[in-house]
């Protein structure tokens, strides 16, 4: 079972993201507050359940969450900011989306940038330790989904309904045979090729 606070004497609100590693589409982020009492075995890192089990969370969490923020950061944001702040500026969008603002704020990684001057904590595999940020995992994990199977029917030939933007053999393959659109990252490193194509026609 995760640990429920890292504190207990404030609200607390779990922020993660998802997306970071791609190299199209935006990157996505949640926060979550959880009711003081709330308890799941099955909540964990999201990257450890199946998308069955990811989606059956996401209807609980959503249901039962005191208050849950999503923020999104495009590709074009992404390649003006790069990926670092721009997964800091999603979780401030998320953050943003609160019902209240939460007295302190636990993310995970290692680094975070200060969000209007509450105290916050960053936890190396916090997704794997505490619940909140889990449940952030899931939400993130989960929209970022529904974001890219979306893409997906707008440029097809690179299988985001599959890979969800990331660096598969498929989706490196299809860039190599396209070019890249207009939602690929120009600031990453695309490999085999780095050219775009015009979708406007």
């Amino acid at each position: 079972m995760l640990t429920a606070f890292y504190r207990n004497d404030v609200t607390e609100a779990g922020c993660d993201e998802a997306g970071r590693g791609c190299l199209a589409g935006p990157v996505v982020a949640a926060a979550v507050v959880l009711p003081a009492n709330y308890e799941n075995p099955l909540l964990r890192d999201s990257k450890k359940l199946t998308p069955a089990r990811r989606e059956l969370l996401r209807a609980e969490l959503e249901q039962t969450a005191v208050s849950w923020g999503i923020g999104v950061v495009c590709n074009e944001e992404i390649d003006r900011l790069n990926i670092l702040k721009a997964s800091f500026l999603a979780m401030h969008r998320a953050l943003d989306q609160l019902a209240a603002t939460p007295g302190h704020i636990l993310v995970d990684g290692n680094r975070f940038t200060p969000y209007r001057g509450i105290p916050h904590t960053c936890v190396v595999r916090g997704d794997s330790l505490y619940m909140s940020i889990a449940a952030a995992s899931v939400l993130a994990k989960t929209h970022r989904d529904d974001l890219m199977k979306s893409l997906h029917l707008q440029f097809p030939v690179y299988g985001w309904s599959n890979n969800k933007g990331y660096p598969t053999r498929m989706h490196t393959r299809a860039i190599k045979q396209h070019g890249l659109s207009p939602l690929h990252r120009r600031s990453f490193r695309i490999k085999p090729v780095q050219k775009s194509i015009d979708f406007s026609n």
